[in-house]
């Protein structure tokens, strides 16, 4: 804190952060901006080194096109410690160790990881750690399971019979002050899977867990995407080639789960591929196989544009502009959609009606003002695109635009704030700066 004032409240958040192209990395920003407006004068992101997140093979966003952070928003990219023979828990120990170093500066501190594995891990390792050493933080624990740490790790590790495994993150779950899922159907997951886990060992996780896990669902800028400027939608449109109304639009990540390849299957069988153009926008696992897929058909390069560059400015000015919005999302092994943010910003946005399913937390994120088929139902994707496009009225589309909008606004990212932590006295807002931490070689 050398050269700084030292501050009186501190938020930490732990998160596979920008670029990763993840709605979740979006509410770790979202729930740091809100806590500058909620009294917080320190909020810290500490997150992974550039170079671990390329090597992941995660989809990423373009370095140059992130958007920036408020004044009073630092983030940490704490490098690895120690060498190859420590493969893995190189940057885990860089991320505990950096939290201790925070945790014995006498600040009042709220912690908040998501995604149990591994950010709580890390988490409870240092505040244990800076116990030990006798450091006695003032320290609030918030642990958060976004969906992924129980679909994918908790679930494989029982379909594994590595029952200890599921085991270690529920306990290490319940070692924090505040447990959070992100949605109901995150919720029933986790006791779910829970009860298996108690099944096959007699422990006791589920009771414990229905009665302390509570619901805090995404945080979303509304501003970025309420009220947006006419000519800002024209000209972004403009730069894709395209015009209003004139493409239905898919923007998430790029994966089998997201249903992009029903999706192609079912506009080539409608009769909107006749005049409106289908845009696939994001990054992911799955954009050769798209790219390949739209290659089959001769022709459809121009009339089905598969974009991976979309920055964070250009998405609410697509979702405005299309006639139409498609995430037919489908459950599969290694993931189920346990909110859908990007139906949320849809709808906030504005512009044409919501398809999607059913699945996982969608029916939480969309209530009742959405268009719903059936997971991997290419016929009735094709049926509902045409009506969306085609055959709905004026006054039909705009009356679930609406109702949707309204829904949407319940999830605004000061509103979620409050209902996580207590909220104070709002502070002044200051206008965005990025703030990040030198770091040698680093790409930011």
């Amino acid at each position: 804190m050398t050269g700084m004032s030292k501050p009186e409240r501190r938020l930490v958040i732990l998160v596979r952060a920008d670029p990763v192209i993840c709605g979740h990395s979006g509410e770790a920003r979202n729930l740091a901006e809100a806590a500058l407006l909620r009294g917080f004068d320190d909020v810290r992101i500490l997150t992974w080194p550039i170079e671990a997140l390329q090597a992941a093979g995660l989809p990423l966003k373009p370095l140059d096109a992130l958007l920036p952070y408020s004044p009073g928003i630092t983030v940490e990219r704490p490098e690895p410690v120690g060498d190859n023979r420590v493969p893995d828990g190189r940057y885990i120990a860089g991320l505990a160790g950096r939290l201790v170093e925070l945790l014995a500066e006498d600040v009042p501190t709220v912690v908040l990881s998501m995604y149990l594995t591994p950010h709580t891990d890390v988490v409870v390792q240092a505040v244990a750690g800076a116990r030990v050493a006798g450091f006695a933080p003032d320290v609030r624990t918030m642990a958060k399971a976004v969906g992924s740490d129980i679909t994918n790790v908790v679930s494989n590790a029982l379909r594994t019979g590595a029952w200890g495994a599921a085991a270690v993150v529920l306990s290490t779950y319940l070692q924090n002050d505040d447990l959070l899922a992100v949605s109901e159907f995150t919720k029933e997951e986790v006791v779910r899977w829970a009860e298996q886990v108690d099944a096959r060992t007699g422990t006791r996780f589920a009771a414990e867990l229905t009665e302390r896990v509570r619901i805090s669902y995404p945080p979303i800028d509304t501003s970025a995407f309420l009220d947006l400027d006419p000519a800002a939608v024209d000209a972004a449109l403009a730069a894709r080639g395209l015009e209003r109304d004139g493409y239905v639009l898919f923007l998430s990540r790029i994966t089998r789960a997201k249903g992009v390849d029903d999706l192609i299957n079912a506009y080539r069988a409608s009769r909107t591929q006749a005049t409106k153009k289908l845009v696939i926008a994001g990054a992911g696992n799955a954009v050769e196989a798209a790219r390949a897929q739209i290659a089959e058909v001769p022709g459809d390069e121009e009339r089905i544009l598969l974009l991976t560059d979309v920055s964070d400015a250009e998405k609410p000015l697509l979702m405005r502009g299309c006639a139409a919005y498609a995430l037919p999302t489908k459950p599969v092994p290694e993931f189920v959609e346990t909110f859908g943010i990007a139906l949320t910003e849809k709808m906030l946005a504005g512009g044409g009606p919501v398809i999607t399913t059913l699945v996982g937390g969608t029916g939480e994120a969309v209530g009742d003002t959405a268009l719903i088929v059936e997971p991997g139902d290419v016929a009735g994707l094709t049926a509902t695109i045409d009506r969306a496009v085609l055959d709905m009225g004026e006054v039909e589309r705009l009356e679930l635009e609406q109702r949707a909008r309204e829904h949407a606004l319940r999830f605004d990212r000061v509103r979620v704030f409050d209902e996580m932590l207590p909220a104070e006295e709002p502070v002044a807002e200051q206008q965005h700066q990025v703030v990040e931490l030198p770091r040698e070689g680093a790409p930011l």
